[in-house]
């Protein structure tokens, strides 16, 4: 069975969405059920197919959860001791060499990814660029507008 790696933040994320959905939603989704079937008829009764589709993305939403929890490979970046190289976790400084820009990443898992937040997919094509170099090494990285060139100018395990 593969392992799926995630920072201790993301770990924590799904654990409370998990607690969440056993406690609220999903009893919730139950109340909503029994009010529908009090309503009699269920063959034309549009609340009870609702409730009972909500259920099911409910109940799929908890296994998925608890499968990738039960795969995960939680990694705490503050302990890394990668010696300045680029590895899941990391959080890396980079320059655009075109145009000077300047961005912060952290390498994440597949369900913590937020571009937004400058959390970036392991699997991502920048993300694998990275992987591997160190501060003052050059990742090319093919975007869908050409080949993009940074430069990294710090690794950071936080």
């Amino acid at each position: 069975m593969a392992t799926i790696p995630i920072t201790l933040r993301g770990a924590e994320k799904l654990k409370e969405e998990l607690h969440r959905l056993k406690t609220v939603d999903r009893p919730a989704v139950i109340q909503a059920i029994a009010e529908a079937r009090a309503q009699g008829d269920l063959s034309e009764n549009a609340e009870y197919d609702a409730a009972k589709d909500r259920q099911g993305f409910i109940e799929g939403r908890i296994q998925d959860i608890e499968s990738k929890l039960s795969m995960a490979s939680v990694i705490d970046p503050s302990s890394l001791h990668a010696e300045g190289k680029v590895v899941f976790g990391s959080t890396v400084e980079l320059e655009d060499e075109e145009s000077g820009d300047r961005v912060t990443y952290q390498i994440v898992g597949e369900d913590e990814a937020d571009l937004k937040l400058g959390l970036i997919n392991i699997s991502s094509p920048i993300a694998r660029a990275l992987i591997g170099k160190e501060s003052g090494d050059v990742a090319v990285v093919q975007a869908p507008g050409g080949q993009r060139r940074y430069e990294i100018m710090q690794v950071i395990y936080r």
